[in-house]
């Protein structure tokens, strides 16, 4: 018997089907929403059925950005209250989850049962989010997989001073006119993105363990920004994609 998962994102849509006497994932996959985020589940569904029986799926919870656009689930829930299980699951000593998505990004205090005590949300500015970074390798003529790596080679601190992705981009365009390096710039990037991640958790009593999610957790070098800002360690998930698709199926 299993349970379906829906993570329906701005950028991607992900699935998780959850065996419910195994406890554990029997199949996980996502791939980009596109035009309609319907025929993006029915693929992910297609795959499914190469790997496990999901004529054997009971119960099925949708989430995330575009959760009300899927109207055949049994359970609509939020992605605060997905993600908070999601990373529990995989952590069971998660205390504070970091949610990067590709529009917004959000940050959960969890009590020591995993329920969500408090968070706090940005869904109004890009500039903390994996758009700003989607931006940022456009701009740097490279992948968002060569990103993380390029800033890993930086080798001297720049400053951006532009709160709004569509300032920083001007910003960023003249650091290359003045002949800064790519790596640099990268760097100080993904340092303004954790500065400003580190500010929305100002509001929250955010406490150890904490533990990163979303598509933008898989940035090697935001984790270590963040890391070095917060002075504490962070755990990233296996597949930090789909946490808010397990955290559905565990709901469901």
């Amino acid at each position: 018997m299993y349970s379906l998962g829906i993570d329906i994102g701005s950028r991607n849509t992900k699935i998780v089907i959850w065996d419910l006497i195994r406890k554990e994932i029997a199949f996980q996959a996502y791939q980009s929403t596109e035009v309609s985020a319907v025929q993006a589940v029915e693929k992910l569904l297609q795959l499914g059925a190469q790997h496990c029986d999901i004529s054997k799926i009971t119960k099925s919870c949708v989430t995330g950005y575009g959760r009300k656009l899927y109207r055949n689930a049994d359970k609509v829930l939020s992605e605060i209250v997905c993600h908070a299980a999601g990373c529990s699951q995989l952590f069971p000593d998660t205390r504070t989850v970091i949610d990067i998505g590709g529009q917004d990004s959000k940050i959960i205090a969890l009590d020591s049962r995993a329920t969500v005590v408090d968070f706090v949300m940005n869904d109004k500015c890009a500039a903390g989010t994996g758009r700003f970074l989607e931006m940022t390798a456009l701009r740097l003529e490279c992948s968002l997989d060569e990103l993380s790596a390029l800033a890993e080679r930086c080798d001297r601190e720049l400053q951006l001073n532009s709160t709004c992705v569509v300032f920083a981009e001007s910003e960023i365009i003249g650091l290359l006119a003045e002949g800064n390096s790519p790596q640099n710039i990268a760097h100080a990037v993904y340092m303004s993105i954790a500065k400003r991640i580190y500010a929305q958790m100002a509001g929250l009593k955010a406490i150890p363990t904490l533990v990163f999610t979303g598509g933008v957790a898989k940035s090697l070098h935001l984790k270590i920004c963040l890391q070095k800002l917060l002075n504490s360690e962070i755990k990233v998930a296996f597949e930090p994609e789909i946490s808010g698709a397990l955290g559905a199926a565990i709901l469901a």
